[in-house]
């Protein structure tokens, strides 16, 4: 499999954990770390030690807007991305190709 039109795998691991690091900071998650959050772990499940809930993913959709400069106007499109940190990586891969 090539990556010659994707992100370098460091460059996806950036991403990332800047991603666990943007939800942590924005929702002021103080009991787990960006090295602690699972990347294919949901992100709403009540096992995650994140624990989010509807308020956090609104939030992480104006995070996301705001650093990003991408926007999650579809509500069922947001909840197909805001799944785990890896399918908001993937999201933003290719929004970030379109600018």
């Amino acid at each position: 499999m090539s990556n010659s039109n994707n992100m370098s795998v460091t460059e996806k691991e950036q991403l990332s954990y800047e991603i666990k690091n943007l939800i942590i900071e924005k929702l002021k998650i103080t009991h787990i770390t960006a090295d602690e959050v699972d990347n294919d772990a949901p992100l709403f499940d009540k096992d995650n030690p994140i624990g989010l809930d509807s308020i956090d993913a609104i939030e992480i959709v104006l995070a996301l807007k705001e650093k990003y400069g991408v926007r999650l106007a579809d509500q069922n499109l947001a909840r197909e991305i805001l799944v785990s940190v890896n399918t908001i990586t993937e999201f933003l891969e290719k929004e970030l190709k379109k600018q």
